[in-house]
């Protein structure tokens, strides 16, 4: 285990740098500490879902088991060259949601997000995942970032996807987008 923090506040980040989990130093606005805080906020917004009561079991620990899987992409991402995330992570993604696709409906419409509250969350944490998952092809353009990496934020924002769909079946119903007329002048 890494370092532990009695203090949480150091005071060297108070001139727009942060540290690196290899001990360098790089603005916060790096394209490094973006892919990683993103990775962050994808894992916040699946702790949201996981806290919903009434949660079926099945999703709470596919979900738990991610959180811990973005808490080491994040780490990996904070280090430059350290790979965490592999093969079997994203082997492990295809069969959770090939197994929560199965009992679904083929989906003919496009659906708006929403359909109870943890599916609302589910579609919000899947939109995070996307952004997450364009901050690290950015970084990839210009510092290695491991393709396994990259092919599980894509995975796992259509596992986000087909979640949300079972639990607004399981709540509300899924929104169907209903397309508008445009205006007419």
């Amino acid at each position: 285990m890494g370092n532990r923090l009695s203090k949480i506040y150091t005071r060297t980040g108070d001139d727009g740098s942060t540290g690196l989990g290899d001990g360098t130093r790089v603005a916060k606005e790096s394209l490094r500490v973006e892919a990683y805080g993103t990775v962050d906020e994808a894992n916040s917004a699946l702790g949201v879902i996981v806290s919903a009561p009434g949660l079926p079991q099945e999703i709470r620990r596919c979900l738990t088991a991610i959180q811990h899987d973005l808490f080491d992409l994040g780490g990996e991402l904070c280090i430059p060259g350290h790979v965490m995330i592999g093969a079997a992570h994203i082997d492990r993604l295809e069969k959770e949601l090939d197994g929560f696709n199965a009992g679904l409906p083929a989906l003919k419409e496009f659906i708006l997000p929403g359909g109870g509250q943890a599916a609302s969350a589910c579609h919000l944490a899947r939109a995070v995942t996307r952004r997450a998952e364009r901050r690290c092809w950015s970084l990839a353009r210009v510092e290695s970032v491991s393709p396994e990496a990259l092919k599980y934020l894509n995975r796992l924002s259509d596992l986000l996807f087909v979640v949300a769909r079972v639990l607004a079946r399981g709540d509300e119903g899924e929104v169907v987008w209903r397309r508008t007329d445009a205006p007419r002048t």
